[in-house]
């Protein structure tokens, strides 16, 4: 503790503590809905290119394209001050979901795609044959499987996707990144402003990268992995 107090300013990181944790608050509530409606738009895709539904499978590969090879930043520019031009107005958290909700729903298709193509196509026509429908198939034998196999992926995005918030403080959001470089900028406490920031995403990414870790073992063990 005293070689820490002589090389930062304990006092300084105590007192702007609390920012921190407001921030966080912020940093959680967006990543929290972009992620949901992630997953949400990359379920739906994937299922859209398993089934191979017509023109909806080409749309799908042209938003993937789109989504994967445009930056955040760039995205989040276009919804916050280039729809205004044309009359939609939204405010920066709206944006920011929206934005995080499109790129991640790329990544999210993808992880589903790779699970759902693990499966072999037999295990469906034996569930049609047997009475099931395709969604009911698809319910009950297809996805869980695919699921298993699709969850280091889907944990990686998710965890790639909290780290992409720290770029809608481009847009005037007081997330993590923000308040470290306002406070960077206002008081020139680099070191301090910085390892609160580290400690910060630390604590919101590690546990959820433990408990991928023991989601993916249960799931393995309870027989839905390959």
């Amino acid at each position: 503790m005293e070689f820490l107090a002589q090389w930062l300013d304990v006092d300084f990181m105590a007192r702007f503590a609390p920012m921190y944790v407001k921030a966080a608050g912020v940093t959680i509530t967006i990543a929290f809905w972009g992620i949901l409606f992630s997953l949400i738009v990359g379920f739906l895709c994937a299922t859209v290119q398993y089934y191979r539904i017509p023109i909806l499978k080409q749309m799908v590969s042209v938003y993937i394209e789109l989504s994967r090879n445009t930056p955040l930043l760039v995205q989040l520019f276009f919804l916050y001050f280039g729809l205004p031009k044309v009359g939609i107005v939204w405010s920066a958290e709206v944006c920011a979901i929206v934005g995080l909700t499109f790129l991640g729903g790329s990544y999210m298709a993808e992880a589903f795609r790779s699970g759902l193509e693990s499966v072999e196509k037999i295990q469906m026509e034996s569930a049609i044959s047997l009475g099931f429908s395709p969604w009911q198939a698809m319910r009950e034998i297809i996805f869980p499987q695919a699921l298993a196999v699709s969850i280091p992926a889907l944990c990686a995005n998710v965890i790639f996707l909290i780290k992409e918030t720290s770029v809608v403080s481009g847009i005037a959001l007081a997330d993590l990144m923000y308040v470290a470089k306002d406070l960077i900028g206002i008081y020139y406490q680099t070191d301090e402003a910085l390892l609160m920031l580290v400690l910060a995403y630390l604590v919101l990414l590690l546990p959820i990268s433990i408990l991928a870790t023991l989601l993916e073992r249960r799931l393995r063990y309870a027989g839905f992995g390959h």
